[in-house]
């Protein structure tokens, strides 16, 4: 039986777990993220120098389109958000470097991702409204449209992996082909084009990921607004 081309070959086993080479890279990058943030905010000053600065300015770009998508305070959501999207960000880019290919190109990586997106949105729906709150969302207008909701619910996360997958995943098919028959400085264009692709999908996935916890979060006919204690 020949193998599937989207199967990924284990490297090693631990016990019954067999890690893959996204398994790996997703390790890395994480343990490079907490590495690099513990070093950033490692001195952190009232009086900001340059690397505080820049730091300042992403979190609130990051806080500002939370609260212009969500229309609610980012506080409560800044760590999720912030975090899904460098990881994808990084994940994309990881590309550019010899010999890995992108975490986020493999399907479970990406199945990963958008569950917990699904989970957050669960969370944070029920947080907000309460269980019979949450609930009720799924029969409205009517209580007729609750199996079209739940499947909404299913589609939206499944959109959410096929989106990022096959962005990602012909962008490394791509520069591969051309890669092997133009040799190494053709692709070198495509691999800056790469980078763009990379950056939008990372924002993408995390404008997304905003629109479908906001929903979960805000009234349908009353939108949550920004409450004081979590404006900052």
């Amino acid at each position: 039986m020949t193998a599937s081309p989207l199967a990924t070959a284990p490297l090693l086993h631990l016990g019954p777990l067999s890690i893959t080479e996204p398994v790996i890279a997703t390790w890395a990058i994480i343990i490079l993220m907490t590495a690099v943030s513990a070093w950033l905010i490692r001195n952190l000053s009232l009086t900001p120098g340059k690397v505080q600065t820049v730091l300042e300015l992403l979190v609130e770009t990051i806080d500002q389109q939370i609260r212009d998508t969500m229309q609610t305070g980012p506080a409560t959501y800044r760590a999720l958000i912030g975090t899904l999207f460098l990881f994808v960000l990084i994940a994309n880019w990881s590309a550019l470097v010899p010999g890995v290919t992108p975490p986020t190109a493999d399907l479970e990586t990406d199945a990963a991702l958008a569950l917990i997106v699904l989970g957050a949105t669960i969370f944070y729906g029920i947080r907000t409204r309460g269980t019979a709150g949450y609930l009720a969302a799924f029969a409205e207008p009517s209580w007729v449209m609750i199996p079209l909701n739940v499947v909404e619910q299913i589609t939206r996360t499944f959109s959410l992996v096929v989106r990022l997958f096959g962005n990602v995943m012909s962008g490394v098919f791509v520069i591969g082909i051309i890669l092997s028959l133009a040799g190494l400085l053709v692709p070198i264009p495509l691999m800056a084009l790469d980078l763009l692709t990379g950056a939008v999908q990372a924002y993408i996935f995390a404008v997304l990921s905003m629109v479908f916890i906001g929903a979960a979060i805000s009234d349908t006919h009353h939108p949550v607004s920004v409450k004081k204690g979590e404006a900052s």
